[in-house]
C-alpha cells in the first residue's frame, strides 16, 4: 500500500512538472508572436548592453571524449609492497641522511678548522738559509792585503732560526744560529780559512698594550665562540628537520587515510547506482535517478585521483627529508606509516611552557654567544687604547777558529820580526838590554782549529753580548682604537635589543602554538561529533529511501556530508599531531621530546631497532638497512638508540 502511494505521488509530481513546462512554452511563443511587428523607439525601451568582445571563443564547443579511467598506480612508485615506516624510523633516516644536517655538520667542521687556523698563530716558525759567495774586489794600497791590486774571498754561510709568539702575555721570541767559512788571499790574515759561529736569543714582552689580550688571542677566543655558535646552529637545523619530518609524516598519514575515505565513498556511491537500477526495473524510480547516482560516482572518482596526487606529494616531501640523494632505493617504494596518531594533547601550563622556552630555545643561546663575542671585542679594543710599551731582552755569543797561516807569509810581521831581531843582536853586542817582544805574533792556540773549535768557543761564551731595553709608542689621539671600542659598545646594545625582541617573539610563539593545540583539540571533539551525526543521518536517510520516504538526492547529499565530515575529522587529527610537534619546537623541547642526544667525540654510525610497539621486526630491519644509505662525514655523526616514542642520537 505504501509503495503504491509513493508511486502515485511521484506520478503526480512528474505531471505537474510537465504542465509547468508546457505553460512556459506557450508564454514564450506568445511573446514571439507579439514581437513580429517592428517597435517604435518608445516601445523598444532601454538599450540592451552587448557582451564584451574580449571573451575568448577558443574551446567553446569542446566536449570531453568518453574513455576509460587511467591506471590507479602512482608515478615511479611500486605500491604492491609498501614499506612499513614508524615515525621513529623516519626521524632516524632524516638525521642520518638529511642534506641540511650534513651541511650544518660541514659548517661545524669548518669552524673547527677556523679555530685551528687561529691557534696556528702560535706555531713556531723555522727558517734556514745557506749560500756560497765568491767575491773579488780591488785593493788600493799595500794595507789592503794584496800586492796584485785585488782581494779574492770565498764565503760559505749557513743560518738556522726559530721564532714565534708566546700564547700567554703576548710576548715574542726569536732564536738564531749562524755559521760561516771564509777564505781569502789577504796576506794579513793570521787564520785562513776562518770558521765563525754564533747564536742569539731575543724576547720582547709587552708591558701595557697587548699584555692581557692581543689580536691573535682575540681571534682564538672568537673562533671558539664561533664553534659554539655553529654547534647551536647545528642543533637548530636538527630541530627544524625533526619538526619537518613529523609534519611531513602526518601529512602522509592524512593523505593515505583521505584516499581510503574517498575510495569508500566511491564504493558506496556505486552501491547506490546498483540499488537505483534495481528500483528502476521495478518501476519505483525514474531512470533519471540512475544518472544522478552515476554523476555522484564520477565526482568521487575525481576526488580519488586528487587524493592520490596528495599521497604522492606528501610521500615525496617526506622522502626528500629522509634520503640523501635521488639514487636511494626508497624513492621507488611506497611508504606505509604505522605510528598511530595522538588524540590527546599534553597538559601544560602557559608559565611552564614559557619558562622552558626561555631556557631551551636555541635562538637565545645564539644571542648569548654573540654577546660573548662582543665582550671579547670590547676587551680587545679597550686594550688598544693603552700606550705601547715593550721590554726587550737579548743574549748572544760568538765563536771563532781557523787554520793558522805561515808567519813569513805576512810581510809586515816578517819585516818587524827581522828588524826586532837585528836590533836585539846589535844591543847584545853593545851590552844593551834587548827589546821586549812585540804583539805581532800568530793567533792564540784557542782560536786555531776547525769548525768544532769554533763551536766550542761559541758555547764557551767567551764573547757574550747582553741587551736590555724598553721601547714606547703612543699615537696621538688614537681615534681608530677609540672608534672601534665605541662601535663594539654599540653592538652590545644592539645585541641586548635583539635579545629582548627574541624573548618577545618566543613568548608569542609559545602562546600561539599552545592556543593552536587547545583549539585543534576542541575542534577534534567537534569534528568527531559531527562525523557521528553525519553517519547517523546517512544511515537514517538510507532507511527512509528503502522505505520509499526519501529521494536519491537526499541520500547522495547525506553521503556527501558524511564524506566531508570524515575528511574534516582526519584533517583535525593530523592538525593536532602537527600542532603538538610545533609546540614542542616552540618550547625548545624537540630533542627531549624525541629523545635526541648530541654526544661529543668521533663515533661511527650505529643503527639500533627502536622499541616502538607499532613496528614489527621486518619493517624495523628494513628501515635500518635503508638508513645506512651513506656514511655521515664531518664532525657530527648521527645515530639512533632504542627508546619510545623515538630516540635518535646526534653524535658530534
Amino acid at each position: 500500500m505504501l509503495k503504491e502511494t509513493t508511486t502515485k505521488l511521484r506520478s503526480a509530481a512528474f505531471a505537474m512538472a510537465f504542465l509547468s513546462s508546457f505553460a512556459l512554452t506557450v508564454c514564450a511563443q506568445s511573446s514571439q508572436d507579439g514581437a513580429g511587428a517592428p517597435a517604435t523607439a518608445e516601445e523598444k525601451g532601454p538599450a540592451v548592453v552587448s557582451q564584451p568582445k574580449t571573451v575568448s571563443s577558443v574551446g567553446a564547443d569542446y566536449v570531453a571524449p568518453k574513455k576509460a579511467l587511467p591506471s590507479s598506480s602512482r608515478v615511479g612508485v611500486d605500491s604492491t609492497e609498501p614499506l612499513p615506516l614508524t615515525l621513529n624510523e623516519a626521524i632516524r633516516l632524516a638525521l642520518n641522511n638529511n642534506n641540511d644536517i650534513a651541511i650544518s655538520q660541514i659548517d661545524v667542521e669548518m669552524s673547527e678548522h677556523d679555530l685551528n687556523a687561529a691557534r696556528g698563530a702560535y706555531d713556531p716558525r723555522m727558517s734556514a738559509e745557506s749560500y756560497y759567495q765568491r767575491s773579488k774586489f780591488p785593493s788600493t794600497s799595500f794595507w789592503g792585503g794584496s800586492n796584485n791590486g785585488s782581494i779574492t774571498t770565498n764565503d760559505l754561510s749557513n743560518s738556522f732560526g726559530i721564532s714565534g709568539l708566546s700564547p700567554r702575555g703576548g710576548g715574542s721570541y726569536k732564536f738564531e744560529f749562524s755559521s760561516s767559512r771564509l777564505s781569502s788571499d789577504n796576506f794579513f790574515n793570521d787564520l785562513n780559512p776562518t770558521h765563525t759561529s754564533g747564536f742569539s736569543f731575543n724576547f720582547t714582552q709587552p708591558l701595557m698594550r697587548g699584555r692581557r689580550i692581543d689580536d691573535n688571542r682575540r681571534k682564538i677566543e672568537i673562533a671558539k665562540k664561533n664553534l659554539s655558535l655553529t654547534d647551536v646552529q647545528f642543533r637548530q637545523q636538527a630541530t627544524e628537520v625533526i619538526t619537518k619530518v613529523e609534519q611531513a609524516y602526518w601529512d602522509l598519514v592524512f593523505a593515505l587515510r583521505n584516499y581510503q575515505v574517498q575510495s569508500e565513498a566511491s564504493g558506496q556511491a556505486r552501491q547506490q547506482v546498483e540499488t537505483n537500477r534495481r528500483q528502476v526495473k521495478e518501476g519505483v524510480l525514474a531512470p533519471i535517478d540512475i544518472t544522478e547516482a552515476e554523476a555522484q560516482v564520477k565526482i568521487y572518482e575525481q576526488d580519488i585521483y586528487v587524493a592520490q596526487e596528495e599521497i604522492t606529494r606528501a610521500e615525496n616531501n617526506l622522502k626528500t627529508l629522509m634520503l640523501a640523494d635521488r639514487t636511494a632505493d626508497l624513492w621507488s617504494r611506497a611508504l606505509l606509516p604505522v605510528t598511530p596518531v595522538a588524540l590527546e594533547a599534553p597538559g601544560l601550563m602557559l608559565s611552564e611552557a614559557i619558562n622552558a622556552a626561555m631556557e631551551s630555545r636555541l635562538e637565545l643561546a645564539e644571542l648569548r654567544t654573540d654577546d660573548e663575542i662582543n665582550q671579547i671585542d670590547r676587551r680587545y679594543y679597550r686594550d688598544q687604547i693603552r700606550p705601547q710599551m715593550d721590554l726587550t731582552v737579548g743574549y748572544s755569543s760568538v765563536g771563532l777558529a781557523g787554520t793558522a797561516t805561515n808567519p813569513d807569509d805576512n810581510p809586515l810581521r816578517s819585516s818587524v820580526n827581522s828588524l826586532e831581531q837585528r836590533i836585539n843582536d846589535l844591543s847584545t853586542r853593545a851590552g844593551l838590554t834587548p827589546l821586549p817582544s812585540t804583539s805581532l805574533t800568530a793567533a792564540p792556540s784557542n782560536l786555531q782549529g776547525g769548525y768544532g773549535q769554533s763551536l766550542a768557543n761559541m758555547l764557551g761564551q767567551n764573547n757574550p753580548t747582553v741587551t736590555v731595553g724598553v721601547s714606547i709608542s703612543l699615537p696621538f689621539r688614537n681615534r681608530t682604537a677609540k672608534a672601534e671600542l665605541a662601535k663594539s659598545v654599540a653592538e652590545g646594545r644592539r645585541i641586548d635589543t635583539l635579545k629582548v625582541k627574541a624573548e618577545q617573539m618566543i613568548e608569542a610563539d609559545v602562546r600561539n602554538t599552545m592556543q593552536t593545540v587547545r583549539s585543534v583539540e576542541a575542534r577534534l571533539a567537534a569534528a568527531a561529533a559531527s562525523r557521528e551525526a553525519a553517519e547517523q543521518q546517512y544511515t537514517s536517510e538510507q532507511r527512509k529511501f528503502k522505505a520509499g520516504m526519501s529521494t536519491v538526492f537526499l541520500v547522495l547529499q547525506r553521503q556527501t556530508d558524511l564524506t566531508n565530515a570524515r575528511g574534516r575529522e582526519l584533517q583535525t587529527q593530523t592538525d593536532l599531531n602537527k600542532a603538538i610537534s610545533d609546540l614542542q619546537r616552540a618550547m625548545g623541547n624537540t630533542f627531549r621530546y624525541r629523545n635526541v642526544a648530541v654526544i661529543t667525540g668521533q663515533h661511527k654510525l650505529q643503527q639500533i631497532a627502536d622499541a616502538d610497539t607499532n613496528t614489527n621486526s621486518e619493517s624495523s630491519s628494513a628501515s635500518t638497512e635503508k638508513s645506512a644509505a651513506r656514511p655521515v662525514k664531518g664532525n657530527y655523526l648521527l645515530g639512533a638508540q632504542a627508546s619510545s616514542p623515538a630516540h635518535v642520537n646526534l653524535r658530534p
